[in-house]
């Protein structure tokens, strides 16, 4: 999770260099529908592109691929519009998906924006026929291990995720901490 004592810009521009895409709606209705916690607005980027200059500031990793798979923003409100102020994305593999972030740029209550973010992220990849949900730590080790992350070794990555190593891995597997890493593992 990244933040800083900086604000970021209100206004993301959509460009050309800023990668992601459209973010396909593959998924229910139902597990897209935008959410409120505590004043913060969370709901789906319909251009995973607006959240890469949070990653940016925050100095994490962009994933490798344009084929984002889904994106969730969280939104704070700005004194005539709102601006974004947390976000997550993730890029699949089969039924397998790499969580990137979350990023949150705010000081107050990062953890649980994060939390959040996560939470929603979840819910759509479910709804979507992921069985498995990886993420690097970032340390988020209290956000990972409220929602059944497990730590797991790099090798159970699919072929289809494995760009760069990193430094530790986390799997959720239908919200249970109780599965081998044998069912993990591709046919």
């Amino acid at each position: 999770m990244g933040r800083s004592r900086t604000r970021a810009k209100a206004e993301i521009p959509t460009s050309a260099r800023s990668g992601g895409g459209r973010v396909p709606a593959t998924t229910p209705a139902s597990s897209r529908l935008p959410r409120v916690w505590q004043g913060i607005g969370y709901r789906p980027l319909p251009d995973a592109g607006n959240a890469r200059p949070l990653f940016e500031f925050a100095a994490l990793p962009w994933p490798a691929t344009d084929a984002i798979f889904l994106a969730w923003g969280a939104f704070a409100a700005a004194s005539s519009d709102e601006r974004l102020v947390g976000a997550l994305v993730a890029d699949r593999s089969g039924s397998d998906a790499m969580v990137h972030g979350p990023v949150v740029i705010v000081e107050t209550d990062p953890l649980e924006i994060a939390a959040q973010l996560v939470a929603a992220a979840l819910d759509d990849a479910t709804a979507s026929g992921i069985t498995t949900v990886f993420a690097r730590p970032q340390g988020l080790d209290r956000v990972w291990v409220r929602y059944g992350f497990i730590p797991v070794p790099e090798s159970t990555l699919p072929a289809g995720l494995t760009r760069p190593a990193g430094a530790g891995l986390y799997a959720w597997r239908g919200g249970s901490a109780l599965w081998t890493l044998r069912e993990a593992r591709p046919a």
